[in-house]
């Protein structure tokens, strides 16, 4: 997309789509039902708390960056609404994710499908993934899949709009079993032996060499 969002702008832009999407008769939102939808505890992963002068300067910076616009519907006072669906050709399913992943950080396919059901409802997981594969097949993607943590049989999924996340790569090695540990720890004490070995070869092969220019001296 050419353009990094702060941890602010991300809620910003989250709860606009969300909004949209879960009570489209009560947007576009005006500065105090967006910094309430900003704080809101239930369905946000971190929660957090914003002042209202801090959704103003995320939301100048949004305007800015061509993904936010002031409507014109009006009213008495002045309401918001996103632009990311135009600006990037999404589609509802898509949005639906982007905005889960905005709002809520990384989850797995299963948790995404659950909790984007207020916004799209997907069929089975497979949808899901399909919709995730066309988000990371873009020319810029804007979906990455993080590798998978230890313990968990399911890699989650996280957005790219505030960057490539530092643990996005292709599924991670599980941890080794306590068994090769041991012989990797044996291969490794064999391998001093053998080099500690050949050096006192050499010092030897050194010592001889000395002893024998020393006794052709008197030769």
């Amino acid at each position: 997309m050419g353009m990094i969002l702060n941890s602010t702008e991300t809620r910003v832009l989250g709860c606009l789509i969300e909004k949209e999407l879960t009570t489209p008769e009560y947007y576009p939102l005006s500065l105090n039902a967006l910094t309430n939808a900003c704080n809101q505890k239930s369905n946000r992963d971190p929660v957090m708390v914003f002042e209202e002068e801090e959704v103003v300067h995320a939301l100048d910076s949004l305007r800015f960056k061509q993904l936010v616009v002031v409507s014109a519907d009006g009213g008495r006072v002045p309401k918001y609404r996103h632009i990311l669906a135009e600006k990037l050709g999404l589609v509802p399913e898509e949005l639906s994710l982007i905005c889960e992943l905005l709002v809520r950080g990384p989850q797995t396919v299963g948790e995404l499908r659950t909790r984007a059901e207020r916004m799209h409802s997907f069929p089975d997981l497979g949808a899901v993934e399909a919709v995730l594969s066309e988000l990371m097949d873009r020319e810029h993607p804007l979906i990455a899949r993080l590798a998978r943590q230890p313990g968990r049989k399911e890699s989650r999924y996280a957005h790219t709009l505030s960057g490539e996340p530092e643990s996005a790569t292709e599924e991670c090695s599980p941890p080794p079993e306590a068994a090769r540990l041991r012989v990797v720890a044996e291969n490794e004490r064999i391998r001093q032996l053998e080099e500690e070995m050949a050096a006192l070869r050499g010092e030897v092969a050194d010592l001889r060499r000395m002893v024998h220019e020393f006794k052709a001296q008197f030769e």
